[in-house]
């Protein structure tokens, strides 16, 4: 096994972090109104007793830009996580359906599925990444057939101190990156450099999300208000819920 430097990691995270950045404000550029009205609860504003069009455009985006920026962290932070490995153990990222890093240690193939936190998945997702690993394993035991795998589930944050689940293993946080990177610490050396110029990312970002609400809430207050201001509630259900 070899040291890794927290060097590394700092360089790794200076020359990649902009990836993600560059992504969030995509995301944001691509929106469309239309698009995330279809996808929410109509009902939910009018039970809540929402009576004003930027309240609603800024909870519809909040809530749109929170569920995103989690998917496009987490594919991140599997870079990152990948990256480490294979500066300690020389990993690699898999090509296996469902399956994110493999590498060996004490002449054991780990399989290893990295979501962003430990509250991911419901049964049936939880079901297909067992598939998931049963099909890796057969796939690996066709040209090995001696080897030896264990399935992992690594969240990069979170909590779980049962990490025996029978058919695999689920580390979580700390855990996780102890386990991949063989420090107990890595977990929370990764965390400052991530800081490195996120100030002036995020004021590009505030900027354009300032802009996206005020284009949404007039587009909203042309789209689905009457003329007094009165949010037309009718045509809001409708242009969520009509079947045309």
């Amino acid at each position: 096994m070899k040291s890794l430097l927290i060097s590394d990691v700092v360089q790794y995270v200076e020359q990649n972090i902009s990836v993600f950045h560059e992504q969030r404000l995509h995301k944001l550029d691509s929106l469309k109104l239309r698009d995330v009205l279809k996808k929410k609860n109509p009902y939910l504003f009018k039970a809540k007793y929402i009576l004003t069009a930027d309240e609603i455009v800024k909870q519809l985006a909040d809530a749109y830009i929170s569920s995103s920026e989690e998917g496009i962290f987490g594919d991140w932070l599997e870079g990152l996580a990948i990256f480490i490995n294979n500066k300690i153990y020389g990993g690699w990222k898999s090509t296996a359906k469902g399956i994110d890093l493999e590498f060996d240690k004490d002449n054991i193939r780990n399989i290893i599925t990295i979501k962003s936190g430990p509250n991911w998945g419901n049964s049936s997702q939880l079901e297909k990444m067992k598939a998931d690993f049963n099909t890796a394993k057969r796939t690996l035991r066709t040209s090995n057939s001696n080897i030896q795998i264990i399935c992992i589930n690594g969240c990069c944050y979170g909590k779980d101190n049962n990490p025996d689940k029978g058919a695999y293993f689920k580390y979580c946080g700390q855990r996780f990156w102890e386990f991949i990177g063989g420090n107990e610490n890595i977990y929370t050396d990764i965390v400052e450099p991530l800081g490195n110029k996120a100030k002036e990312r995020n004021d590009d970002f505030k900027e354009k999300y300032a802009a996206m609400l005020n284009r949404f809430t007039k587009e909203f207050v042309e789209t689905f208000c009457e003329p007094n201001g009165n949010i037309n509630w009718k045509h809001l259900v409708e242009f969520n819920s009509g079947k045309n």
